[in-house]
C-alpha cells in the first residue's frame, strides 16, 4: 500500500482486557488500533501482550513512575502502563512516521492526551534522547527482532540505565533462532539479564487478555539492568 499521499489507513480496533485474580473485581480494558498493512509495528505482536500482562500484574509498582517504551508501534504495553498510573513516553523510529502516528492514535483511543510521543533512533544519542526525563522503567516488546539492531538497542538501553542506575529494562522477545544471542553484547555494555518465567505472572497461556495471542509462539521475558561492582568481580 502506498502511504506517500494523504491516504486514510485501514484501521481496526482490538480490545484487550486484563483481569486480576478471581478474588477481586479489578480489570482493565484498552483499545488498540491496528493498521491492516504488513508493516512492522502496525499490529499487536505476541510479545506485546505478554509484556502488557507483566505490567498489569505489577501495576502497583507503576504508579507515578516514568516509563519509556521503545519501538512502541501500536503501544499496547505503554498504554497499559499509563492506565496503571505511570507517566509514559512512547517512542518509535524517527524514520517511521506512521508508527509514531499510530502511537498517537492509541493514546487517543484510550483517553491519554498527556502521553508524550517521540521519535528516537536506536543507537543514536540524539538531543531528544539526552533531554528525556530520566526513566524508571524502559519497555520493549520484540525489539530484538533483527540481529543487526541488537547492539543499537542495547546502546540506547545502556545510555538510559546510566542516567538512572536503578532503572530496569523490561522486555519480551519471541524465539526465532537458537543461533541469536545478546550475551556477548550484554557483557560489552556492562549489562546483566535475568529471565522471568511466564508462569510467575500468569502469562504461560496461549490466550491472554481476551485475545488469541500469544498463541503457539514461544515468548520469553527478561529484565536487563546495569551490572553492579559485585557482578563485575
Amino acid at each position: 500500500m502506498d502511504h506517500s499521499g494523504a491516504e486514510i489507513p485501514n484501521i481496526a480496533y482490538k480490545a484487550f482486557t486484563f483481569e486480576a485474580n478471581k478474588n477481586t473485581l479489578q480489570s482493565l480494558t484498552v483499545s488498540i488500533p491496528e493498521v491492516l498493512d504488513p508493516q512492522y509495528g502496525m499490529y499487536v505482536w505476541p510479545c506485546a501482550v505478554v509484556l502488557a500482562q507483566y505490567l498489569w500484574t505489577h501495576r502497583e509498582e507503576l504508579r507515578q513512575k516514568t516509563v519509556l517504551e521503545l519501538g512502541a508501534g501500536v503501544s499496547l504495553p505503554g498504554v497499559v502502563a499509563a492506565k496503571c498510573g505511570a507517566k509514559v513516553i512512547l517512542s518509535d523510529s524517527m524514520e517511521l512516521p506512521h508508527c509514531l502516528e499510530n502511537c498517537r492514535r492509541s493514546c487517543e483511543a484510550n483517553s491519554l492526551p498527556h502521553v508524550l510521543v517521540l521519535g528516537l533512533t536506536w543507537g543514536e544519542i540524539s538531543p531528544d534522547l539526552v533531554l528525556l526525563p530520566t526513566p524508571d522503567i524502559i519497555l520493549g516488546s520484540d525489539v530484538f527482532y533483527e540481529p543487526e539492531d541488537f547492539e543499537n538497542v542495547l546502546v540506547t538501553i545502556a545510555f538510559l540505565l546510566r542516567k538512572n542506575p536503578k532503572a530496569q529494562f523490561w522486555t519480551t522477545y519471541q524465539e526465532r533462532s537458537a543461533d541469536w544471542s545478546i550475551e556477548a553484547l550484554l557483557h560489552r555494555w556492562k549489562l546483566r539479564c535475568v529471565d522471568v518465567p511466564l508462569e510467575r505472572f500468569n502469562a504461560n497461556k496461549a490466550q491472554l487478555a481476551g485475545s488469541t495471542l500469544p498463541g503457539s509462539h514461544t515468548v520469553q521475558m527478561m529484565i536487563i539492568t546495569l551490572k553492579t561492582e559485585e557482578d563485575r568481580l
